[in-house]
């Protein structure tokens, strides 16, 4: 490999290594206006990266309060489906846009504001201030 080559190389690296993190949007408690088909493709995008629970109302007037994890987006919104946990069940589900009134992000967003350089300068403080044992666990679920 010639140093140019190598050199092209690093440089990549380097633009990767610098490259800015991922901004995340504050949903806690939003509730979208789903007017259209695609404002209801959105809020299920943003549903499905949301690290919380949901909760859905289907047009039935049934509420579901759910973890999305999946999502298949087809043609339709018939075609198009979440995959989701409920904490009421084990088994995984399956609901259908076309089924979809209503969303909220009503749980606690579990990794809002939770940032590596946090929990490094949490545990430094400690471990400056004379603690013994320490360790950084996560908050509790509850």
């Amino acid at each position: 490999m010639t140093a140019e080559v190598l050199k092209y190389t690093l440089e990549q690296v380097e633009a990767l290594e610098l490259a800015p993190g991922t901004e995340h949007e504050e949903l806690e408690g939003w509730v979208p206006e789903l007017a259209s088909d695609e404002a209801l493709r959105e809020a299920l995008e943003k549903a499905f990266d949301y690290r919380g629970d949901v909760t859905i109302t289907l047009k039935s007037g049934e509420k579901i309060e759910a973890y999305i994890f999946n999502r298949v987006t087809g043609a339709t919104l018939v075609e198009s489906f979440v995959q989701y946990f409920t904490p009421k069940a084990e088994e995984k589900r399956k609901l259908s846009y076309a089924q979809i009134a209503r969303l909220e992000f009503s749980g606690k967003d579990r990794a809002a504001g939770k940032h590596w350089e946090d929990w490094v300068k949490a545990y430094t403080e400690k471990k400056a201030a004379g603690e013994k044992n320490i360790a950084l666990v996560p908050d509790s679920l509850e």
